[in-house]
């Protein structure tokens, strides 16, 4: 194990600017200050090839690390494109490009790989740059060091106040982002999202260091990199809110076919599948299993707002799940591969419930002496696979390769391996 057990439990976390983030907030002495304006002020939005060729220019020109931020419609467009795209660097200053007229920035993708992006929670952003050609070799995720040094609260703004001493206006999080033209407003509340992260990556890797986890974080963000895209979800039609309700495999078919065919209408559409018909109003209809439009309209969800014609679709759509043959209908559950869900483990097996409750009792120990959260240590999946078949002798080289093969990073193995080998190991009557 390294130092970092010492430092972390000896001393309380240190921040530029702004208190320990252990009391979450800003210093008592200095009060936060209000970041109004971009330093250069609100950029032209970048929408069209010629201003797009500048851009790639002075970013492959500039120096140090890059920021990037990318805004998305979420709950107003369907699937998770990119809308707008913020970069800043030195010696470039700050760039808002439009993505709808720029679709494809491989080119600036391409100039700025080798170049580390700084990106705050890396995961939810990195799959709609991908898709207009924007792919980092090397990263920093701001969100994900605030979690491995011990912040309580790794949201963008309340890493800025209490980090840097500064707070950025969030009153344009959730608007839809696909509006043309982008109001003033946004645009300033976009380009200010990264105008300081630069800045915050800087300030964490400087606690990260004094932590003694600064390569913990960096092999975090080699992963996640390195990651291919996530394979499509299998049944996404089974994630529909409220699915604990439906219990027979006619009622699974409904959910089924009125979750495919508002899927369909909402891509034609290009609109959120929730503005095209409620999760709540698809398992209503699998519960009643209307006869009749009539009856549909009568259920929640399907009220006097729906069209005929619309009412006509969705009974048609349930029509047809209640023709399947019995061959044709949905199996209750997802094929689930790996360990049993662990409310079942006392009755399967005693003794892996009792490795179980030993191993996420040492876990959450550990977790707490780093001042981290238990599923950035490691995975609780990693450890109910470990408990549920653990290796046939255990010993530290063993569990070691055991937790590797579950995906989990050179820095995990060696603190949590210790930890799962007390957990396994036979203990005497």
């Amino acid at each position: 194990m390294t130092d970092a057990h010492d430092t972390a439990a000896d001393s309380p976390l240190r921040t530029t600017g702004g208190a320990p983030p252990d009391d979450g907030g800003s210093s008592a002495t200095e009060a936060p200050i209000p970041l109004l304006e971009p330093r250069e002020g609100i950029p032209p939005v970048i929408a069209d090839e010629t201003a797009l060729a500048r851009v790639i220019a002075a970013f492959e020109a500039g120096s140090g690390p890059v920021a990037v931020d990318a805004e998305r419609a979420s709950g107003y467009r369907y699937g998770q494109r990119a809308y707008l795209v913020q970069l800043r660097r030195e010696g470039a200053g700050t760039a808002l490009i439009d993505p709808v007229a720029c679709p494809d920035l491989s080119a600036l993708g391409d100039a700025l790989s080798g170049v580390e992006w700084v990106l705050h929670a890396a995961t939810q952003d990195l799959p709609c740059l991908r898709e207009i050609g924007m792919v980092p070799t090397r990263l920093f995720d701001t969100e994900l060091a605030g979690r491995l040094a011990g912040f309580p609260r790794v949201g963008l703004g309340a890493m800025v106040e209490s980090v840097l001493g500064f707070v950025l206006e969030k009153g344009h999080s959730a608007v839809d982002w696909s509006t043309r033209p982008l109001p003033e407003p946004w645009l300033r509340y976009a380009a200010l999202d990264v105008e300081l992260l630069v800045d915050l990556r800087d300030a964490l890797e400087k606690e990260l260091d004094r932590q003694g986890k600064l390569e913990w974080a960096h092999q975090e963000f080699d992963a996640i990199a390195s990651a291919p895209p996530p394979e499509p979800r299998k049944d996404p039609w089974r994630r529909t809110s409220g699915m604990h309700k439906v219990r027979r495999r006619r009622q699974l078919a409904v959910v089924r076919e009125l979750w495919q065919t508002r899927d369909r209408i909402a891509q034609r559409r290009d609109v959120s599948p929730g503005k095209v018909l409620g999760d709540a109003a698809i398992v209503e209809a699998a519960l009643a299993l209307p006869a009749s439009v009539q009856a549909l309209a009568a259920l929640n969800g399907f009220g006097h707002r729906v069209g005929k014609r619309q009412l006509e679709q969705w009974q048609a759509a349930v029509d047809r799940a209640k023709a399947l043959s019995e061959a044709h209908l949905p199996q209750p559950g997802l094929s689930v591969t790996g360990p049993p869900p662990p409310r079942a483990w006392a009755d399967k097996d005693p003794a892996a419930a009792a490795r179980l409750s030993a191993a996420r009792a040492g876990v959450s120990a550990l977790a707490e002496q780093l001042a981290m959260p238990q599923e950035n240590l490691i995975t609780p999946d990693t450890v109910r696979r470990v408990c549920w078949e653990p290796p046939a002798v255990v010993d530290a080289e063993s569990v070691a390769a055991a937790l590797a093969g579950h995906g989990a990073r050179p820095w995990q193995v060696e603190q949590v391996t210790p930890v799962l080998v007390e957990a396994l190991s036979p203990k005497e009557a």
